[in-house]
């Protein structure tokens, strides 16, 4: 039996998607550019998706656009709102520490071009604080960005409440919600733009979704078309984004049942695991984070050989966020919440979705703890800690 407990880094297609694919694969193929029947097929198609999937975030069939995916849509609207900005003098903007790579990077390369971009701290539990935003927005500020929930430790961000301010106080405002659209009620009414992926709720990569606030500047990152309301050029994927809409609305369906079930094997994974192996921690909030998300830290421990010897055993877990995982670098998001690189190292995200079993909850609470444990006789780091050569920090 092989575990997939690596949700948060993709999902498999869930049937729905997969019959939407191919049925608009086979009858809706028509460029919906295109005047002729064929075309206003797709046509029709687009705007049929574009409704429903307004209508699980509480906006308007005009304020979604399609993309290649959830980073694409956190950089236009990070540019967008940049741009905007630029033209009316402000050139600083407000982040949390945590935010995705897809935020981040943007930021930095924009710091690198002269703007200030504000990094600001999360509390060890991985989250950021409203009274922080607060002291350093101004009339300088063209953007503030902060993401829903967390891709490594899951937690969640007070995105309504920091939202309402800067709305408030005329601030645009930006959430990258990838790892919460599909998963936890989620609702544009206090931002300007929001970006989701669809392949973290059960439906094709490369298919991302973009809100933006209607009157909220928006510019084409990519040009040379005028699909989306000349705002990304780009025959649009109709089948792609049938799938789309199709997994989004199995997805919220039950969504309150799911994640009671997903949150009890959750809890119990967790007090299985921490009660099994001592000098370990949970990483972020245990309240105020994702149901399926439990990021946990082994002290003594290098998470590239637990993933490699526990995917030798038919389990499939993370160190960190997936567009990373090729990375030797610590986690920046365990850094912010103040694990020292050492143990930042010793990592591992489980994430579950409501196809997991107990039956799974149980083998991972027998086999993770003897994985834990064989990297553990094998550390250098571990025998010196044992032999009081070293400090436990755990």
């Amino acid at each position: 039996m092989r575990i997939y407990a690596d949700c948060a880094a993709t999902t498999k297609m869930r049937h729905s998607a997969i019959e939407a694919y191919r049925e608009a694969a086979e009858t809706v193929f028509g460029n919906a550019s295109s005047l002729y029947s064929e075309g206003q097929r797709a046509a029709d198609t687009l705007f049929s998706c574009r409704k429903r999937i307004a209508n699980i975030l509480n906006c308007r069939p005009d304020e979604i656009y399609f993309t290649a995916g959830g980073s694409e849509a956190d950089n236009q609207a990070i540019a967008s709102a940049v741009r905007a900005g630029a033209g009316k003098g402000k050139r600083k903007i407000i982040a949390s520490a945590i935010e995705h790579h897809a935020v981040l990077h943007p930021l930095q390369r924009l710091r690198r071009e002269g703007y200030e971009v504000v990094f600001l701290p999360v509390s060890t539990e991985g989250i950021v604080s409203v009274d922080d935003f607060v002291r350093e927005t101004d009339d300088s500020v063209a953007l503030v960005s902060v993401m829903t929930a967390n891709n490594e430790i899951g937690t969640l961000q007070p995105v309504e409440e920091i939202g309402r301010l800067c709305r408030q106080r005329g601030v645009l405002f930006h959430t990258d919600a990838v790892q919460a659209v599909g998963h936890i009620p989620v609702s544009t009414k206090d931002c300007d733009y929001l970006a989701a992926s669809a392949h973290k709720f059960g439906g094709p990569k490369g298919t991302g979704i973009l809100f933006a606030r209607k009157g909220a500047p928006l510019f084409p990152l990519v040009e040379g078309g005028a699909q989306e309301r000349n705002k990304r050029a780009g025959t649009e994927d109709v089948p792609a984004i049938a799938a789309t809409a199709a997994a989004l609305e199995e997805a919220v369906s039950g969504m309150e049942e799911k994640n009671r079930k997903i949150l009890s094997m959750r809890e119990r994974l967790i007090d299985g695991l921490l009660s099994s192996l001592p000098h370990s921690a949970l990483n972020g909030s245990r309240e105020k984070r994702l149901a399926g998300n439990a990021n946990l830290c082994f002290e003594g421990c290098e998470g590239e050989a637990l993933i490699l010897y526990l995917d030798d055993l038919g389990i499939a877990v993370s160190s960190g966020s997936a567009c990373t995982s090729g990375s030797l670098d610590p986690s920046h998001v365990l850094l912010a919440i103040g694990r020292v690189h050492e143990i930042a190292h010793g990592s591992l995200r489980f994430s579950l979705d409501e196809h997991n079993t107990e039956e799974e909850i149980d083998r991972l609470i027998k086999v993770v703890p003897e994985v834990v444990n064989k990297v553990r006789s094998m550390s250098p780091v571990w025998r010196d800690l044992n032999a009081g050569k070293r400090k436990f920090i755990l």
